[in-house]
């Protein structure tokens, strides 16, 4: 398994163990706790979207969102709306979502990637 690939498989163990805790948290309505973690998540969808791309994370500086060719649809205005408030629920339900298409962009990618190339 190369690095990249180890790297997103953590991630993606990351963000599911955030994910059950932020279920916890807006159910107990614990807005405070939860934006903290939601941030987090936020941080980790970022670095999932930069590395299935291929790119360097670079969480300091504004998204270039044109430079990823794998991305999920209207990316761009969801993030913003999540970014903007991160302690809604639907918010937290929206991030959940891009994690999803974007965890489907990365195994599609993939499997174009393996399938070009040549037989050896």
């Amino acid at each position: 398994m190369n690095k990249t690939v180890k790297d997103i498989s953590n991630l993606l163990k990351e963000w599911e163990n955030s994910k059950d805790r932020l279920e916890v948290l807006f159910r107990e309505r614990d807005y405070k706790k939860a934006k903290v973690l939601m941030e987090k998540g936020i941080n980790l969808f970022i670095q999932f979207l930069s590395w299935s791309n291929e790119l360097p994370v670079l969480l300091e500086e504004p998204i270039n969102f044109n430079q990823f060719e794998y991305k999920p649809v209207n990316v761009e205005e969801r993030l913003a709306f999540i970014m903007s408030r991160p302690n809604l629920y639907h918010s937290y339900r929206q991030l959940t979502e891009l994690m999803v298409e974007q965890e489907k962009l990365f195994v599609k990618r993939s499997i174009l990637k393996k399938a070009s190339k040549p037989n050896g």
